[in-house]
């Protein structure tokens, strides 16, 4: 295991807002569990679903002096910009942390986190997936031992 230290504080966390003996955790439990969503950005800042988002110029344009004639394919290659240490400190190293005190979240407001794009083209089941994840997450960190 790579960060037992974290996963200690997460079942930590995890198991101080469900008590002990519990078998099912409800939504609402859900949204005290601050850390825990702080691990999940970390893993797909880190190991994006998609890497790379394809886009097609509308119109010609130029960015930073390059010439993109319309329709021409463009990509945004997530998995370099989200390992920028111009927008992450130690950006290889895992550290949910660095999420606690910021409100870089998944809208793609903050385009140095952008794992599910942005814009109109984001994509539909961020919720959905969300919920997923901090669901079955949350029951690992319980009954993992």
């Amino acid at each position: 295991m790579h960060n037992p230290h974290t996963m200690a504080k997460a079942q930590h966390e995890v198991r101080d807002v469900l008590g002990e003996s519990r078998s099912v955790i409800t939504n609402s439990e859900l949204g005290e569990l601050h850390y825990m969503r702080m691990i999940i950005k970390e893993a797909l800042r880190l190991h994006p679903p998609g890497p790379l988002i394809p886009c097609m110029a509308r119109e010609d344009c130029t960015v930073k002096g390059y010439d993109i004639p319309k329709g021409t394919n463009v990509y945004i290659n997530i998995f370099a910009i989200s390992r920028d240490p111009r927008y992450w400190i130690n950006p290889e190293e895992f550290m949910p942390e660095r999420f606690e005190n910021n409100n870089v979240n998944y809208k793609g407001a903050y385009f140095q986190f952008i794992p599910f794009r942005a814009g109109r083209r984001q994509c539909p089941g961020i919720q959905f997936s969300s919920s997923i994840t901090e669901m079955a997450l949350a029951n690992l960190f319980y009954h993992f031992h």
